[in-house]
């Protein structure tokens, strides 16, 4: 195995063109007044008008859904970055596996969806996608604990 001197900075940048995608798309939804996805299932009218009396209005939902997604990519692009580098790395790690287990849990919901079925809707397109995203998150801390690692003098 080739233990390379440059850290692997493109899971990092997936990472962060799939979070800027989400948040685009829950703009998108949030300018429409809607739950959910684009490409996902469909959420009824009805769901989104209880969605609303038990918490807030989809509109406010999406937009706080939206900043997550702006916030959860600049996380992403500060393991790649000499600012972010600079941040704590034990603060970034706990950061990283907050993330992880955020997003980690939607993705799962998505897998066991698309390949058991458990009513929401997703597909086994979006159950793959689940994999990946997981898998890109893992890559991402991964390259940065290793980059960010300290060097024991022998």
């Amino acid at each position: 195995m080739v233990d390379s001197a440059r850290p692997r900075r493109w899971p990092a940048y997936a990472v962060a063109v799939l979070f800027l995608g989400y948040a685009v798309g829950k703009a998108v939804f949030a300018l429409q007044a809607r739950l959910g996805f684009p490409g996902g299932p469909v959420v009824s009218a009805a769901e989104t008008e209880r969605y609303a009396r038990q918490f807030m209005d989809a509109a406010t939902a999406q937009w706080w859904a939206t900043a997550s997604g702006v916030l959860g990519a600049c996380l992403a692009l500060a393991t790649v970055t000499p600012l972010g580098r600079r941040v704590s790395r034990t603060l970034m790690l706990l950061l990283l596996a907050g993330m992880l287990l955020a997003v980690g849990a939607g993705a799962l919901i998505m897998i066991v969806d698309g390949f058991v079925g458990i009513g929401v809707g997703w597909q086994w397109y979006h159950a793959v996608l689940g994999i990946v995203v997981i898998g890109l998150h893992l890559a991402m801390i991964q390259s940065y604990a290793k980059a960010t690692r300290r060097r024991v003098a022998a």
